[in-house]
C-alpha cells in the first residue's frame, strides 16, 4: 500500500539549521544549582512527573500519515531499540511510513559538557543508522535546533508538518532531558498529537528495585542483590529481544514530501565542536563505529585472550587475538580486570553509553556462552564480575532519577557541600574566589575560566606521579582510560589536591569518548567521598602502592609517560627527585601524605561543621 500523501513541509526551513554556526557562544547555563532549588527538585521528582504525563496522554488520537520515532544520543542503534520496535510496529499496523528524527542541539551540548570527540562518535554512528535504514526505506532526518527551550516546540513543529499524530523516544533520565520530554507531552496532548516515552537504558529500570519501603537504594549491594534477584525471576521481561522495525513499503520513495527527507545528510562535524584532523583520525581507529563493531567487541571479550598489543590505542578489532572460551577475557576478568598492561576489560563503555550495543544483548551473550539459563551475578567469577559491573550501570541510572540533585552540580551528602576547595583558576580571571565558596549569581560556580597551574598539570599528565600521568595523558590521547585509572587520577584531584570533584567531573565529560553522566558522576562523587555508598573520606588512595597494583609490569606508565621508559622497580612508579630531574621528570606538586592530611582535615571540619 503506498504510503499516504503529507502536506507541504516546511521543516527544512524551520528546523533545519546545519549550515548556520551554533549560537553557544554567549550562553552560559548554570553548572551549580543552589541547595534550596536542587531540593525543591528532589521532592517533586521529574520522572515521576514525566511519566505521569505519558499516562495522561490522549488515549486515542487521529491516524497520521507517519509515525516519528526520536532518537536521542544514548540509542544509537537499530536492533533491541525498546521506542524504535514500539513505533515501526504501529506504523506497520497503520499501514503509514516510519520516520526517524536526530535532532542536533549544540546548546544542550554546552549544557552537558559534551565534548568534540563524542559529537563526532555521535555523528560517525548516525551516519551508518542512516545507511542501514535506508535499505528499510525508512528516513533518518537529521536537524540542528540551535536554542534548547524552543526544541519541544520546534519538534511539535515537525509533527504537524509532517501529519504525524504519534512519536516515540526512549526516556532520558537527566532533569534537564526529562523537563523537556515533559513539555513535549503536554504541547502534544494541546496539539493532537500521543507522544510515548519508554525505558530503554539499563537492564531493569529505575523504580523496579526498591528497599522494603518502596525507597530507591543508595547503597550498592544490598541493591545488587535483589537486581540479580528480580533480573533472574523476569528474564523474560528484561532480557527479551525488542524487533527490529519493519521495512517500509518502496511508495514512501515516491511520495513528494517524505522522499525529500532520504536527501537529508548527517553532518560531519557540529560547529563549535570541531576536532582536530589527527585526533579525529585516532579517535575512528580506536573507537571505530557502528553496531556491527560493536558486536565484535562483545565477541572478543567472551571469546579471546588479552593481548599487551591492545594496552593503549589500538584498534579494538585487530586480527591476531588468539580464540578461547576458558581463558577468554571475560573469564579472567574476576583477577585481571585492574591490570592496565593489556586490554583486560570489555572496552565496550563508549558503545554501551552512545547506545551503540544494547545492555541487554550483553547479558544475553553471557547466558549463551555458560550455556546457563541463570545469569551469573556473583563474585566468584569473571562473567559474575562483569554482571555486577552492569549492574553498577543501572544502579547509578537511579541515582539520577530518584535523586536528580546530583545532576544539577550537587553533592549527594548534602553535608560536604561545605568542603573547602583549592582554588583551581587562575587569579583575576573573573568570578570571584572560586574555592572558596560559591556566589550564587555566577551561573558557573565551578568554573570554566583560565585553568591554575596545578589544574593544568593535572589535566596534562605533568603531576610528578606517574600513575597520574600515565592515565592523564591516555585520556588525551585515546579519549579512554581503564577505570582504575579513573578512580586513582580522581582521588588524586580530590583528596591530593583538594580541587573541587565538579572540576573533574566536567574534564572527564568533555574529554572522555565515552561520557555518560550517571556513571561519571557516580565515579566522581565516589572518589570525592561526596556520593551515593561513597569510599568514606578517610580512606584515601596512596597513588604510588595504587600504582604497583594496576601496572605491576610498569608497561602502561612507559607507554604514556616516555620521560620514565627506561626505569624498572620501585624507581618507575615513584622516582626520586635526583632522578627526576635527570630524565626531566616533574618533582610531584604536593606529597601525598602531605596532602592527604590537609583532606582528613577539611573532610572533618566541614562534616562537624554541617551537624
Amino acid at each position: 500500500m503506498a504510503p499516504k500523501r503529507a502536506r507541504s513541509t516546511s521543516a527544512g526551513n524551520e528546523l533545519s539549521e546545519i549550515a548556520k554556526r551554533p549560537r553557544i557562544a554567549s550562553f552560559a547555563p548554570r553548572k551549580v544549582a543552589t541547595a534550596q532549588n536542587a531540593a525543591a527538585v528532589d521532592a517533586d521528582q521529574p520522572m515521576d512527573k514525566l511519566l505521569e504525563a505519558v499516562k495522561n496522554q490522549s488515549k486515542k488520537v487521529k491516524s497520521g500519515n507517519a509515525v516519528v520515532y526520536w532518537m536521542r544520543m544514548a540509542d544509537l542503534r537499530i536492533s533491541d531499540n525498546h521506542a524504535l520496535s514500539l513505533a515501526s510496529a504501529q506504523a506497520k499496523k497503520e499501514e503509514i511510513p516510519l520516520i526517524v528524527l536526530f535532532v542536533i542541539s549544540p546548546q544542550d551540548y554546552k549544557a552537558h559538557d559534551r565534548g568534540p570527540r563524542r559529537i563526532d562518535f555521535t555523528l560517525r554512528n548516525l551516519a551508518i543508522i542512516r545507511n542501514s535504514l535506508a535499505k528499510l526505506n525508512i528516513p533518518l532526518y537529521t536537524s540542528t535546533h540551535n536554542v534548547r527551550k524552543t526544541l519541544p516546540a520546534a519538534v511539535l513543529s515537525l509533527m504537524q508538518d509532517w501529519k504525524c499524530t504519534n512519536i516515540y523516544g526512549n526516556i532520558e533520565y537527566e532533569v534537564d532531558e526529562l523537563r523537556r520530554d515533559m513539555e513535549v507531552c503536554s504541547l502534544a496532548k494541546s496539539k493532537g498529537v500521543r507522544a510515548h516515552f519508554v525505558h530503554n537504558k539499563c537492564i531493569i529500570e529505575p523504580g523496579v528495585v526498591t528497599t522494603k519501603e518502596n525507597k530507591a537504594y543508595s547503597v550498592y549491594s544490598p541493591y545488587q542483590r535483589k537486581w540479580i534477584s528480580v533480573l533472574n525471576d523476569n528474564q523474560d521481561q528484561y532480557l527479551t529481544e525488542y524487533p527490529d522495525p519493519h521495512p517500509n513499503v518502496d511508495g514512501v520513495r515516491e511520495d513528494t514530501e517524505f522522499s525529500r527527507l532520504f536527501e537529508c545528510e548527517v553532518p560531519e562535524f557540529v560547529p563549535g565542536f570541531e576536532m582536530e584532523d589527527d585526533d579525529k583520525q585516532t579517535m575512528a581507529t580506536v573507537w571505530p563505529a557502528g553496531e556491527e563493531v560493536a558486536l565484535q567487541i562483545l565477541g572478543l571479550f567472551l571469546h579471546t585472550k588479552s593481548r599487551t598489543s591492545q594496552m593503549g590505542a589500538a584498534n579494538p578489532v585487530a586480527e591476531g587475538a588468539e580464540s578461547s572460551d576458558k581463558a577468554s577475557r571475560i573469564m579472567k576478568y574476576g583477577q585481571d580486570r585492574d591490570n592496565a598492561d593489556r586490554d583486560t576489560t570489555s572496552r565496550l563503555s563508549p558503545y554501551l553509553s552512545a547506545g551503540v550495543i544494547s545492555i541487554r544483548e550483553c547479558v544475553r551473550a553471557t547466558l549463551k556462552l555458560q550455556k546457563s539459563k541463570k545469569v551469573d551475578g556473583s563474585r566468584d567469577t569473571g562473567v559474575g564480575r562483569w554482571i555486577q559491573e552492569l549492574a553498577w550501570r543501572d544502579f547509578y541510572t537511579g541515582i539520577l532519577a530518584f535523586f536528580p540533585r546530583v545532576s544539577m552540580g550537587r553533592p549527594y551528602l548534602e553535608k560536604f557541600a561545605a568542603v573547602e576547595w583549592e582554588a583551581h583558576q587562575e587569579a583575576g580571571a573573573g568570578g570571584g574566589d572560586v574555592g572558596k565558596g560559591y556566589n550564587d549569581d555566577d551561573p558557573d560556580p565551578v568554573g570554566q575560566r583560565e585553568d591554575a597551574e596545578v589544574l593544568r598539570r593535572w589535566k596534562e599528565g605533568m603531576t610528578g606521579v606517574p600513575v597520574v600521568d600515565a592515565a592523564m595523558r591516555c585520556i588525551r590521547q585515546m579519549g579512554w582510560v581503564h577505570n582504575r585509572f579513573r578512580m586513582i587520577t580522581a582521588m588524586y584531584l580530590t583528596k591530593d589536591l583538594m580541587i573541587d570533584w565538579r572540576v573533574g567531573e566536567r574534564y572527564f565529560m568533555e574529554n572522555l569518548i565515552d561520557g555518560d553522566l550517571a556513571s561519571n558522576n557516580g565515579g566522581w562523587q565516589w572518589s570525592a567521598s561526596t556520593g551515593v555508598d561513597p569510599c568514606p573520606y578517610f580512606r584515601i588512595f596512596n597513588p604510588y602502592s595504587q600504582s604497583i597494583k594496576v601496572d605491576p609490569t610498569g608497561d602502561f606508565i612507559r607507554e604514556f609517560v616516555p620521560e620514565l621508559s627506561k626505569l624498572r622497580g620501585p624507581d618507575l612508579h615513584n622516582p626520586s627527585a635526583s632522578v627526576a630531574s635527570k630524565l626531566g621528570y616533574p618533582h610531584p606538586i604536593i606529597s601525598h601524605e602531605e596532602g592527604r592530611q590537609r583532606a582528613l582535615e577539611r573532610f572533618k571540619n566541614a562534616g562537624a561543621a554541617s551537624k
